[in-house]
């Protein structure tokens, strides 16, 4: 059985166009694999304590010397991180939120990020764990991306590379404060979806 990790952060719940791409993807993904398993993870739902000096060092004791309290910090990043490695495909929708992704998203991020699960450290650089492929919606009021104040799809591509999740394709529906020229975006988005899985 294929399994598709989905990951969703837009604040707005079935009114994100970024969820409502993704909805658009998985439909015709499970079309394609009927036997295929989706597992959801909502960080705007299900919101992830933010990452703190506890967290840190909670990660940086030694298994054996860990509090209950440690070892319960640990254990959201392990859930994570089990999940994600469970999984052989992964999609991620993302509103921006002033100038970058939600905050609950970035603190999602910071508990998958691990050295030695999901990435680590080489002579010649940082390499990724992960291995798999991920599809990323992207939904914002203006037209920003490939410009200097598109802090979303460059940060997703970045960090998705950085624990070796390689970014197939991404689908932006920019300008969804501006009216018609929003709703053609997202058409064209859609368009896109049904042309790629």
């Amino acid at each position: 059985m294929t399994t598709l990790l989905r990951i969703d952060s837009s604040a707005s719940g079935e009114n994100s166009k970024s969820r409502q791409l993704a909805n658009e993807f998985i439909e015709k993904w499970l079309a394609k694999n009927p036997d295929g398993n989706v597992v959801v993870r909502d960080v705007d739902a299900n919101p992830l304590p933010h990452f703190t000096s506890e967290t840190l060092g909670a990660l940086f004791t030694p298994e054996e010397n860990r509090s209950a309290e440690q070892k319960a910090i640990v254990a959201i990043g392990d859930e994570l991180i089990n999940e994600l490695e469970a999984a052989d495909v992964v999609t991620v929708s993302a509103p921006m939120y002033n100038f970058g992704i939600p905050s609950t998203l970035k603190s999602y991020f910071d508990y998958i990020a691990r050295a030695g699960r999901t990435f680590k450290y080489t002579e010649t650089g940082p390499v990724g764990l992960l291995n798999k492929d991920a599809y990323v919606f992207v939904a914002s009021g203006s037209f920003l991306a490939e410009t200097p104040m598109d802090h979303q799809v460059p940060y997703l591509n970045t960090f998705l590379g950085f624990i070796g999740i390689t970014v197939k394709e991404t689908f932006i529906a920019g300008g969804q404060a501006l009216g018609e020229p929003g709703e053609e975006s997202f058409n064209n988005a859609k368009a896109q979806i049904a042309v790629a899985v």
